[in-house]
């Protein structure tokens, strides 16, 4: 495997020495978002062939972006997770998502739209922090499946407190979110909880 460089003094070749390969931006979308086993990467990146998706992996972790955990029993397995630098792509998948929502045609009847794609990329990019900077937790039940989002000032996690109880619970369909994002519907209930994680991801 040949590991190819732009070689220019300049960050963004830099920053693309690493992450610019076909496929590689989407394998690490799929590990910030938690954990993954060789077999779901292979099943959230349809046409990725398994050796160059093994390719990918290797030099993620030769990079130190990437680094294979094993799980305790009784589910022992070998997953794949980004390491806290893998984490610092973060903000450019973010960024690379709200470049990317103006430009996504809105899904037609034979598109499926994964509810953490939904969530993701239409709703964490978006993130305005509030001056006052008070913790707000928001759970988000998409097609049956939560997401917990939360927020305090300019810092969003996708992680809660244990025995967190969220402040607002919003039931919504991933494709009601997209069309929330491009402004085709407006789905989201009448609610204080509802309204203020609207104006906090700009969905209002």
């Amino acid at each position: 495997m040949v590991h190819r460089s732009y070689d220019q003094y300049c960050p963004i070749a830099a920053a693309l020495d690493v992450l610019g390969d076909r496929w590689t931006l989407l394998i690490m979308r799929e590990l910030t978002m938690g954990e993954r086993r060789f077999t779901d990467l292979r099943r959230a990146l349809p046409g990725i062939a398994p050796n160059l998706l093994a390719d990918r992996l290797r030099q993620l972790q030769a990079d130190e972006l990437v680094e294979q955990r094993e799980l305790p029993p009784p589910a022992a397995r070998t997953v794949y997770a980004a390491t806290a630098a893998g984490r610092e792509a973060v903000p450019v998948l973010r960024a690379l998502a709200r470049f990317g929502a103006d430009r996504l045609a809105p899904p037609g009847d034979d598109v499926e739209v994964l509810p953490h794609m939904a969530v993701y990329a239409m709703v964490s990019p978006y993130h305005v922090p509030e001056p006052a900077g008070e913790r707000f937790h928001a759970r988000l039940v998409v097609d049956g499946r939560p997401f917990d989002v939360v927020t305090e000032g300019v810092r969003l996690s996708l992680r809660r407190r244990p025995d967190e109880t969220p402040d607002v619970e919003i039931e919504i369909s991933a494709r009601e979110l997209v069309a929330a994002r491009q402004g085709t519907a407006a789905p989201l209930p009448r609610s204080a909880g509802a309204a203020r994680f609207a104006r906090l991801f700009q969905l209002a």
